[in-house]
């Protein structure tokens, strides 16, 4: 099967563009049959906000503290946070420039479609056809007229994929697969019709935040960008369309990850608050 090469709209211009592939939709590439987050042990260690309590050791090929702390079953200062797979495991919200449109979509199916059509009924589709908005002028109603059979959002083995359906190409900004990749976080991927891309690794988020927890309450906080993904149909966005933010495409979504929030939450409650002092003269 051919490895494809699109064309990506980053901030530093030099970086290599991200790669998407052309395989049928009910095997995504590397895609695991594992459960979410197998083989990383899903309690992360993070740092009490007040007073010792009970430690659980950790059985996982990741060292969550630095070699200077005690191991875990040693340390007072380090409780176990795991990771529960929510009711949820996404919530999308559809955009027209910078307005809102309609209300946020919940999925519980692990494929998702996003489609221009008028459904309103099926838990495996979010239909924007249906959606009204008294602001919508000439290009979003010309351009929510390619938006089609849309994408399609596959949660499989604790992978997010995205698939274009649509005949016109959709735009997609993952911060998490970006700096899998090494890319800068903004990089905007265009998907062709009939091609897949990796949108998020939970495994990889899973390291991050183990890591992050030894860092401060800040760099696990910044992980929260990793968690949501914007999606544009038909126009892009970037360094080189006349288009800069995601804003100014006539249709977009943006999609929250609820599990791994929902972790990140868990983590943060735990660290309890930023370091330093905020006065309110400041």
């Amino acid at each position: 099967m051919a490895t494809l090469i699109t064309k990506v709209f980053l901030y530093l211009t030099e970086t290599p563009p991200p790669a998407y592939v052309e395989y049928g939709i009910d095997s995504p590439p590397g895609a695991s049959t594992q459960s979410p987050y197998s083989g990383i042990g899903s309690p992360v260690l993070s740092p009490t906000s007040s007073g010792p309590s009970s430690v659980h050791s950790v059985s996982s090929p990741i060292n969550y503290l630095p070699p200077s702390h005690p191991p875990p079953s040693a340390s007072p200062d380090y409780h176990s946070v795991t990771y529960t797979e929510p009711a949820f495991w996404c919530s999308v919200t559809y955009y027209e420039m910078k307005n809102r449109v309609g209300e946020m979509f919940n999925s519980t199916k692990n494929s998702l479609t996003i489609d221009g059509f008028t459904d309103p009924s099926s838990p495996e589709r979010f239909c924007l056809g249906l959606l009204s908005n008294v602001n919508r002028d000439a290009t979003i109603e010309q351009t929510r007229r390619y938006i089609g059979k849309g994408v399609r959002l596959l949660y499989v083995g604790g992978e997010v994929w995205a698939e274009c359906l649509s005949e016109s190409a959709i735009f997609v900004q993952s911060p998490n697969a970006n700096l899998r990749s090494n890319w800068h976080a903004a990089t905007v991927c265009k998907v062709p019709p009939g091609c897949y891309l990796n949108i998020f690794n939970s495994q990889d988020f899973a390291v991050r935040l183990a890591q992050s927890v030894h860092q401060g309450f800040e760099a696990v906080y910044q992980l929260a960008r990793m968690c949501t993904i914007r999606i544009s149909f038909v126009k892009g966005w970037g360094a080189e369309y006349r288009r800069q933010t995601v804003t100014s495409t006539p249709c977009w979504i943006e999609i929250h990850l609820n599990g791994s929030l929902q972790w990140l939450d868990k983590v943060l409650t735990q660290m309890g608050s930023p370091e330093g002092v905020i006065r309110s003269d400041t």
